[in-house]
């Protein structure tokens, strides 16, 4: 009986023990293609990033828990602004989360950016984009995007470029970049969990956006023709 038991046990732990691996080798090769697949369309140096039409700006919060300025979110608005003023994009749309009256992500943005010098006529702003694949699904299908450049930091550009080419949209990214924030550690060890699962999303159980609603194609006044194709 101890015998049967013990082989048990053992049968028991080498199954863990194999899933484990399974898991692990899924995450390592989950986030290599993930990484691989994108790097050549992430540009790092704004005034080298490729232009676009339309420029789509992730949101997140403007201060960080402990009440300070989120570098994140300042660096973001910087870079879209040269991007606006560089000519390097002539719209951008400001997606994030607005899920109460009280905490409003692309208000935030558009308040920041018009300090900036960014005319009103140049912003939109998305209320319903609770994650990076409810930005991006919302972009093409409400917004009527088919490319666009996409301005984020740089560990969360690969996870937002895959989806947005898997949805079948001619995205890049530019880099909105500052120093390191205290605990960012954190933020890029949860970016390497989200590569994976955004897989699933698209792979498995085919995500839908939390809203998505009516198109309302973004209209580009006083445009220029539309700029060079991506590469």
């Amino acid at each position: 009986m101890h015998s049967v038991l013990l082989r048990s046990v053992k049968r028991l732990l080498m199954s863990l023990g194999a899933l484990l691996l399974l898991a692990a080798l899924l995450f390592v090769v989950g986030n290599a293609w993930v990484l691989t697949t994108t790097a050549r369309y992430i540009d790092k140096q704004t005034l080298e990033c490729r232009p676009a039409d339309v420029g789509i700006v992730f949101g997140t919060s403007h201060w960080t828990r402990s009440g300070l300025r989120n570098p994140h979110f300042h660096a973001r608005m910087r870079t879209s602004a040269t991007l606006i003023a560089e000519q390097r994009v002539l719209h951008l749309l400001l997606s994030g989360d607005n899920r109460t009256q009280a905490y409003n992500e692309p208000r935030a943005m558009w308040r920041d950016l018009h300090r900036r010098g960014v005319p009103a006529e140049q912003l939109t702003m998305d209320f319903a984009g609770f994650s990076t694949y409810d930005t991006l699904v919302r972009a093409r299908d409400v917004f009527q995007l088919e490319r666009a450049l996409l301005v984020t930091q740089s560990w969360h550009l690969p996870r937002a470029i895959f989806i947005g080419r898997s949805l079948g949209m001619d995205v890049t990214g530019c880099v909105a970049e500052d120093k390191p924030a205290a605990g960012e550690w954190r933020l890029r060890m949860r970016e390497w969990v989200a590569r994976v699962a955004t897989l699933g999303d698209i792979y498995v159980w085919a995500r839908k956006p939390y809203f998505l609603g009516p198109p309302e194609p973004i209209e580009l006044k006083n445009a220029e023709p539309s700029l060079a194709p991506m590469l």
